[in-house]
C-alpha cells in the first residue's frame, strides 16, 4: 500500500471520494468536481489517498491548516477506510503519515474530531497518542 498526496484532479480519485464519504456520515455533503478540484489546489489543503498494489484506492484524508493570531493549527479531517477494507491497518497508516507530514508545518498540536459512534476510530486515535479533551464545539447552520 501506498499513501500518495493527490494535487491534480482526477476521475479516478473524485468517484472514491464519493464513494467512501457517506461511508464516513450517511449525511456528508458530497462535493461536485469543481469544488473538489478548488480543494485540491487550495494552499492550505492537503488530500492524501491510500492506494493498494491493485491501484484501488482503500483510503483518504486530508490535512487543513489555519494560520491565526494564536499559531497555525493543523486539523486531520474526513479521515475513511473503505468498508471493505478495514480492520487492515489502513486507518492507522494514514494517521501516522498525516502526523509525519503535519510535522514539516512547525504546527504544536494537531487536531480532529470524531464522533462518539465512531468506536473504532475513537479507539484508534487513543491508541496513537491523541488526548481527547473537553470542548464545545457549536455549529451554525447558513442555509
Amino acid at each position: 500500500m501506498k499513501i500518495k498526496r493527490i494535487t491534480k484532479y482526477s476521475e479516478r480519485v473524485f468517484k472514491a471520494v464519493l464513494r467512501m464519504l457517506p461511508q464516513l456520515s450517511s449525511d456528508a455533503d458530497l462535493p461536485d468536481r469543481q469544488y473538489f478540484k478548488a480543494m485540491l489546489a487550495a494552499g492550505n489543503t492537503y488530500f492524501f489517498i491510500a492506494e493498494l498494489d491493485d491501484k484501488q484506492i482503500a483510503g483518504m484524508l486530508t490535512i487543513g491548516i489555519c494560520h491565526i493570531p494564536s499559531g497555525k493549527k493543523v486539523w486531520i479531517e474526513d479521515v475513511v477506510v473503505d468498508e471493505s477494507q478495514r480492520g487492515k491497518g489502513i486507518g492507522k497508516e494514514l494517521i501516522l503519515f498525516a502526523l509525519a507530514y503535519s510535522a514539516s508545518f512547525g504546527a504544536k498540536t494537531i487536531n480532529l474530531t470524531s464522533r462518539p459512534a465512531r468506536t473504532a476510530a475513537n479507539k484508534l486515535y487513543r491508541q496513537i497518542g491523541f488526548e481527547q479533551y473537553e470542548t464545545n464545539v457549536y455549529k451554525y447552520f447558513l442555509e
